[in-house]
């Protein structure tokens, strides 16, 4: 069972969501502002697995939650709901540090899944004791992301990953010196459908090239390829 928040401002959706989520299994709290939900995340003794975030709050708004929620070290998945699935607004989620996205209406059974598949990617990369398998490290050109962590080191700096984030990277990780496609990264990362806008995965490239390169302008290891999507390459030509 899952300890969910869920932040919504309309009773009717947010019944709804209890209701369904409930009867799921997990534990659900609701607040109805940005505030109150920040006050939530704060609340240490009752920790929250994954928070359903609406954008259109009174006073801050989803953007601006998820936002101070990623500034304060607050890592644990976020799905935002938007009232337009716009590319711009899709962005800005996604700036904001949020890991999925679901435009409204939406059907509850796809919300229900969205969040367990969250919460599954959040399971996959938790710690596991030293007498399990190795931590799931990988080092490269003095750089190391530590994918439980969800954190990359550059020497003294340390930066922290979203989940959303620390799946691409590892994505295309696993697929070193493979030419892999917006579709593909669409599909296998997000769980989107094809014609979604691919300009998401653009954004986040350009996040990680923050992180990894020494000139994100000239990327040396995360490389566009024309016509196709990106690739990561360990050792630059």
């Amino acid at each position: 069972m899952a300890s969910l928040l869920v932040v919504e401002d309309e009773p009717h959706i947010a019944s709804g969501l209890r209701f369904n989520l409930e009867a799921d299994g997990h534990d659900v709290r609701v607040v109805d502002s940005g505030e109150d939900a920040l006050r939530a995340l704060a609340h240490t003794e009752a920790p929250i697995d994954c928070m359903i975030l609406d954008v259109m709050l009174p006073g801050l708004d989803g953007f601006s939650v998820a936002a101070a929620a990623r500034a304060r070290g607050w890592f644990h998945p976020i799905l935002m709901l938007t009232a337009r699935a716009r590319a711009e607004d899709v962005l800005k989620g996604f700036e904001a540090g949020a890991d999925d996205y679901l435009p409204k209406p939406f059907e509850l059974s796809i919300l229900v899944a969205r969040v367990n598949a969250l919460l599954r990617r959040r399971a996959w990369q938790s710690p596991v004791p030293e007498s399990a398998i190795s931590p799931d490290v990988f080092e490269f050109a003095g750089r190391v992301v530590d994918f439980n962590a969800q954190e990359l080191r550059n020497g003294t700096q340390v930066h922290h990953l979203t989940l959303m984030e620390t799946n691409l990277l590892r994505y295309l990780v696993q697929r070193e010196g493979q030419a892999v496609s917006r579709k593909n990264m669409l599909e296998d990362v997000w769980n989107l459908r094809e014609d979604t806008d691919t300009r998401a995965i653009d954004h986040f490239i350009a996040r990680l090239r923050k992180y990894i390169e020494k000139e994100p302008a000239k990327p040396k290891h995360v490389l566009t390829v024309r016509g196709v999507g990106y690739k990561f390459v360990v050792t630059p030509r």
